[in-house]
C-alpha cells in the first residue's frame, strides 16, 4: 500500500472529473464498481463532478453527484467515444475546475494539463493473453502502457494487479494504489426464503434438485466450457431426480465454445442452462439460493463474482489464479482450471451439505470486510498521489 502523510491535501480540496461514459447499461462488474465508488466519494466529502451517458445522469444525481454533465452527439456512440475523449473531456475538465481526470476504464486523454488517474482492472492481456483476441490484446496492452509512459497514477482493484502491472511496466511503486472492490450489502446478502423460491419459481421447466451457480460473462477467460464439462461429469451419474442444474448467468461475451458445450450436456440428459443478463434484484436469489457458486476463473483482476457470492451466503467453488485468493481466503474451495479437477471439486462439495454450510458462513464474515467506502478511501489516496510534487 502507498502511504498518506500527514500533510496530504484533505479530501474537499481533491476537485475531480470522473469520466463514466464507457460503462455499458447493464451493469456488469465495471458498471458497478463505478456506481458504488462515485457515490462513496461524494459521501467522503471529495468535490466531484460525473460526465456520463444520457441515460445515467439519473443514478449518478442520486448518488448525491451535484454536477452531471452528459456526453452527447457523436461523442455518445461506441465509435466516437475514444476521439470525443482525447479532444473533448480535457475541455469539459477545465471548464468544471477539475485537477484531476479520473478515467476508470484502462483509456484516458493524452494530452492535458491536469493531473491523470487510470484504473486498469486486470493484467490478463499480458498474463493469459491467449483468451483475448488479438485486437483487444493489443488496445488495451498499448493503453496500459500508456498509463506508465504519461505519468499517470494507476488504480487497480487488487494486490495482484498492483504487481502484474508494476512487472509489466516497471512504474514507480509510488504510482499505483491498490482498491479492493467492496459489494452492496443493500442487495448482496443472504436471500429471504421467499426470494429463493420466487426465483426458483421462474425457472422453466423447474429444476430438478436446486442449481450450481455461475455469474459473468462467458468470456474464454471465465472457463465456463471446462465448468459445464467439469458438471456434467460430476452429476452425469446421479439420479435425474436428484440431479442438480447448472445456471450460467451472464451476458453471452465472445466464447463460442460454450454452446457447443451446453448442448452436449444437454444430451447427455445433464441440465445446463444459460440464463444470459439477469437484472440485479434476482443475483442474490440466484447465488444465495444455490447448493454452490463456481466461478474457475483463468485469472481476475479481482473477482467480483466470488465476493458477491459469498456475501450472498453461497458456497464458493474458484482458482488460486491471480486475485482471486485475495478474496476468497480461506473461505472458498479451490480447485485447478481443468474440468477433470473443476468436476471433483463439485462433486465433493455436492456431497457434503456440512462443508458447503461451513463455507457458507465463513465467506459471509469474510465478505463483510470488503466495502466500498473502504475502496473509495483508496481512491482519495490515489488522488492525493496524482496532485503531489
Amino acid at each position: 500500500m502507498t502511504p498518506v502523510t500527514t500533510s496530504a491535501p484533505g479530501a474537499a480540496s481533491l476537485r475531480v472529473l470522473f469520466d463514466a461514459t464507457a460503462i455499458p447499461a447493464d451493469r456488469g462488474g465495471v458498471g458497478r464498481y463505478v456506481e458504488n465508488v462515485v457515490g462513496e466519494l461524494v459521501r467522503a466529502g471529495v468535490p466531484l463532478a460525473v460526465v456520463c451517458q444520457p441515460r445515467d445522469r439519473s443514478a449518478f444525481e442520486a448518488a448525491g453527484v451535484t454536477r452531471v454533465m452528459e456526453i452527447a452527439g457523436w461523442g455518445a456512440r461506441a465509435s466516437g467515444r475514444l476521439v470525443w475523449e482525447q479532444l473533448v473531456l480535457p475541455g469539459l475538465a477545465r471548464r468544471a475546475g477539475a485537477m484531476i481526470i479520473h478515467s476508470p476504464h484502462y483509456t484516458f486523454p493524452l494530452f492535458t494539463r491536469r493531473k491523470r488517474v487510470v484504473t486498469v482492472h486486470d493484467l490478463t492481456f499480458f498474463t493469459a493473453p491467449e483468451v483475448h483476441g488479438r485486437v483487444k490484446r493489443i488496445f488495451f496492452r498499448s493503453w496500459i502502457r500508456a498509463a506508465r509512459l504519461s505519468g499517470a497514477t494507476v488504480v487497480t482493484p487488487s494486490r495482484a494487479t498492483a504487481d502484474e502491472y508494476l512487472r509489466v511496466t516497471h512504474a514507480s511503486p509510488r504510482s499505483v494504489v491498490d482498491a479492493p472492490l467492496g459489494y452492496d450489502s443493500t442487495i448482496f446478502h443472504p436471500p429471504a426464503a421467499a426470494e429463493r423460491q420466487a426465483f426458483e419459481a421462474s425457472l422453466v421447466p423447474p429444476v430438478a434438485a436446486g442449481w450450481v451457480a455461475f455469474l459473468g460473462t462467458l468470456e474464454p477467460r471465465k472457463n465456463v466450457r471446462a465448468l459445464v464439462q467439469g458438471f456434467t461429469a460430476a452429476v452425469r451419474d446421479t439420479p435425474a431426480s436428484s440431479r442438480p442444474a447448472l445456471l450460467l448467468a451472464g451476458g453471452s461475451g465472445w466464447d463460442d465454445s460454450v454452446p457447443a458445450a451446453v448442448s452436449d450436456a444437454v444430451a447427455a440428459g445433464v441440465d445446463v442452462r444459460m440464463l444470459g443478463y439477469l437484472p440485479l434484484e434476482q443475483l442474490r436469489a440466484l447465488l444465495g439460493g444455490s447448493l454452490l457458486t463456481a466461478y474457475p476463473s483463468l485469472g481476475e483482476g479481482f473477482g467480483l463474482p466470488v465476493l458477491e457470492a459469498m456475501a450472498s451466503g453461497s458456497a464458493v467453488l474458484t482458482t488460486r489464479r491471480l486475485s482471486l485468493p485475495e478474496v476468497g481466503g480461506d473461505a472458498v474451495k479451490y480447485t485447478d482450471v481443468d474440468s477433470a479437477s473443476i468436476g471433483r471439486g463439485i462433486r465433493d462439495l455436492l456431497a457434503d451439505p456440512a462443508e458447503r454450510a461451513r463455507l457458507a458462513l465463513a465467506g459471509a464474515a469474510r465478505a463483510a470486510a470488503f466495502t466500498w467506502a473502504a475502496c473509495a478511501s483508496r481512491h482519495v489516496e490515489a488522488y492525493r498521489l496524482a496532485v503531489a510534487p
